[in-house]
């Protein structure tokens, strides 16, 4: 039996999001290059643990920045407690508290997609609310592991007031 993307994105949670400062390797996609996403966390993983003020293991990808023309850039990071000596190469973002309808992720992040295409397609057009214009982000708990897509992974959608 196949699966679809609401097998794998129960429905959202509501939740106030709160002020993150986030900071990774980031690079500019469109929806033709997004299959190249893995690429910026493979930068970014070696380090982990390693960047300066990084407050847990719990990272970020980030998608923000849109160009209007379908082309965003995606930051893969960790959520940092101050700018100082970060990185040269490293590409940082403040995201502000907004209310957020949060997805779990259930399944392989070769789904993933799938899982954007049912909250942009399907749930968000039925839900009665709408997107705000801000960055949307995924948590990947300090468990999480890429390898086997065990552990917690959410995806937060930013909406309109």
């Amino acid at each position: 039996m196949e699966k679809h993307a609401r097998d794998y994105a129960a429905e959202p949670r509501l939740e106030q999001g709160r002020f993150l400062l986030i900071a990774g390797f980031g690079a500019r996609f469109t929806a033709c290059t997004m299959q190249d996403i893995p690429l910026v966390w493979e930068k970014f993983l070696p380090w982990l643990g390693k960047v300066p003020g990084e407050k847990d293991e719990v990272t970020y990808g980030v998608g923000c920045n849109p160009d209007g023309e379908g082309g965003f850039e995606y930051i893969a990071g960790v959520e940092i407690s101050r700018l100082d000596d970060l990185p040269e190469q490293f590409r940082w973002i403040e995201i502000q508290p907004a209310r957020y309808a949060v997805f779990e992720h259930k399944g392989p992040l070769k789904q993933l997609p799938e899982t954007f295409r049912y909250i942009w397609d399907v749930w968000l057009p039925q839900s009665g609310h709408a997107a705000a214009d801000a960055p949307e982000f995924e948590r990947y708990s300090e468990d999480f592991n890429p390898k086997t897509g065990e552990g917690s992974l959410e995806i937060w959608i930013p909406l309109q007031p």
